[in-house]
């Protein structure tokens, strides 16, 4: 029993460090998207339209994914996603255009739908018997600790090198980081089984409690993205340089990787996950409120990492009251299409409402509107739970 639980926790820490990968990946775009309308004139709907592509193979492929779990072992198919999301990173690295820079997003999307089913999986299946809040807490921290260090690293190789090789160190860490997660780690030995066959597994009150756990992770996750993608431009219109804006908005990811477990393990203590995410979202409203206001920059980055997006692992771990453990895996390839779904189109969205106003703030209040629904849909799941126990 010892040596299982020492286990568990070091395959939390192998799945860590590898799934910083997918954090880095993601923000490579946000980080060198200055470089990129100046080097090869791309307007703002375009940078959104390419933040979306990443997550636009999400919304056909999730599903599909999930039911792959049948046929392979998720460490396998968590390492195959890495290395197609290097070699997405990859062509990237040697785009000219927006068309190859579009399709090299997407084939990282591809990789990013695999990979991230299976993560989240495995961490379910190891943590079932407990601890599973804050073990969620500790896997989604892997995200902003690499979206933190692609904001400050990738944006100071993009302007003392060049954006390329941005790409080229996304694409070599995802690489390392599949190898490690197909060499050292396992998959829980009392994983249950899931069913053989391409059978709809999921009752009417696993897919309703689902579908309410992934809207509360997309409009969380989509407000999210929308701070990392137009937070700095905010800034930058008011007088700060390029690496100075993104140097104050990455101090909300930073805090975050600390204050994401601390709070996965006060909803442990408390018992009350719907309360923990209200409060926050709240939090995260009045973040983004101070953020247009420039002289409270740093106030607003502080406030939105110690609370606004503190809750990102008990969100997550409400798929453990969503579904059962045999079809966790068709559920989360459910979970993940509705996320991908909103990811998808939230950046364009942002990107429009900039180009649109010529003001990086409208971006910020749609994330304000995606915050407040977030917190409805949160109770909503709450009362649902309640009277229909999985």
């Amino acid at each position: 029993m010892l040596e299982s639980n020492k286990t568990r926790w070091i395959v939390l820490a192998l799945l860590f460090f590898a799934r910083i990968g997918l954090g880095i990946q993601f923000q490579t775009l946000g980080s060198i998207s200055t470089n990129l309308v100046d080097e090869l004139n791309l307007d703002y709907t375009e940078i959104g339209t390419l933040i979306g592509l990443f997550m636009v193979p999400g919304m056909f492929l999730s599903i599909p994914a999930g039911l792959s779990g049948r046929y392979a072992s998720d460490r396998f198919i968590i390492g195959l996603g890495l290395m197609t999301l290097a070699a997405g990173s990859a062509l990237a690295a040697i785009a000219s255009s927006f068309e190859l820079l579009a399709l090299g997003r997407f084939i990282c999307g591809v990789g990013f739908v695999f990979s991230t089913i299976f993560f989240t999986k495995m961490v379910a299946d190891w943590f079932s018997g407990g601890n599973l809040a804050l073990a969620m807490s500790i896997l989604v921290t892997s995200w902003p600790t690499g979206i933190a260090m692609g904001q400050i690293g990738q944006g100071w190789v993009a302007a003392n090198y060049d954006w390329q090789l941005a790409f080229w160190v996304a694409s070599i860490y995802c690489f390392i980081g599949a190898w490690i997660v197909i060499i050292f780690c396992r998959d829980a030995p009392d994983a249950a089984q899931p069913t053989s066959g391409f059978r709809f597994t999921l009752s009417r009150a696993e897919i309703e409690l689902t579908v309410y756990a992934a809207l509360i992770w997309a409009l969380f996750n989509s407000a999210y993205v929308l701070y990392l993608s137009f937070a700095p431009s905010v800034l930058e219109v008011n007088g700060f340089d390029t690496l100075t804006a993104l140097g104050i908005i990455s101090i909300a990811s930073w805090m975050m990787i600390f204050t994401i477990s601390i709070c996965g393990y006060i909803s442990d203590r408390i018992g009350r996950p719907g309360l923990v995410i209200g409060v926050c979202m709240l939090a995260a409203m009045i973040s983004m409120a101070l953020l247009i206001y420039t002289p409270f920059a740093l106030s607003s980055t502080l406030l939105f990492g110690l609370a606004g997006i503190a809750p990102a692992g008990v969100i997550m771990s409400l798929t453990g009251s969503a579904m059962k453990a045999e079809n966790r895996a068709f559920g989360m390839g459910l979970f993940f299409t509705i996320y991908f779904l909103f990811q998808a189109a939230t950046p364009p969205i942002g990107g429009w409402l900039f180009d649109l106003s010529a003001s990086a703030d409208w971006p910020i209040i749609f994330a304000i509107g995606l915050f407040a629904v977030t917190a409805l849909v949160t109770y909503i799941f709450t009362v649902k739970a309640r009277r229909n126990p999985i």
